[in-house]
């Protein structure tokens, strides 16, 4: 759980025109979490009809709450944990997996993105992003030096040699901690959407020509 980082006091929100219509988002333990509730009513506004689920993991759960994100995302939030007794076929792991178009983590700690990027597949989201075919977004959000880290930069090469994973570099940031703009904050929500979006249309005219 990261809890050096909080968000930018005035958010930066882009227009959005996604292609997709079926939205995964995974939530980790940052405090960046907080403003989830905000970014996806600006989400919502922009696009109505997409689609969204939401799944929490559980440090995120500690800094925001399901109701608000049932209210504005239109379905449940979920928590990312096994649903005891479910058979192969109704798994959380695989519906999510075929079921999004775009699947997004947002925030990604620095633990979670280790996770991810060493192929552990011991909760159902992470199990789903590396099963799913929809492109797959990551956006840090980290404490200071977090972006520096050796061993961050490290995740990030890995996940990057995948074909459908995008990470989208944090941006400096206020820190809580060292009250310092210090920190590597997550951007908008919209804008990695917007940013994963563009560069998924982009690989598949790519492969299209080639």
């Amino acid at each position: 759980m990261s809890e050096q980082t909080t968000g930018q006091a005035v958010p930066r929100f882009r227009r959005l025109s996604l292609r997709s219509n079926r939205l995964l988002l995974v939530a980790t333990g940052s405090l960046m979490a907080a403003h989830l509730p905000t970014q996806l009513l600006w989400v919502r506004r922009q696009q109505p009809s997409l689609e969204i689920q939401v799944v929490l993991t559980r440090a995120a759960g500690q800094f925001v709450g399901k109701e608000a994100l049932h209210m504005i995302a239109g379905r449940p939030a979920l928590d990312d944990a096994w649903e005891p007794g479910a058979d192969t076929a109704g798994a959380r792991h695989v519906e999510w997996s075929r079921w999004a178009e775009l699947a997004v983590v947002w925030p990604a700690t620095l633990h979670y993105t280790a996770r991810l990027a060493l192929g552990l597949a011991d909760s159902p989201s992470l199990l789903a992003l590396h099963c799913t075919d929809a492109p797959v977004g990551v956006a840090p959000s980290l404490p200071p030096g977090g972006w520096q880290s050796p061993v961050m930069s490290g995740h990030v090469a890995a996940l990057e040699a995948r074909p459908g994973v995008k990470v989208v570099p944090p941006e400096p940031g206020p820190s809580m901690t060292t009250g310092k703009s210090d920190a590597w904050l997550c951007p908008p929500l919209s804008s990695v959407l917007h940013q994963l979006d563009q560069w998924a249309h982009d690989r598949q005219e790519t492969d299209e020509r080639l």
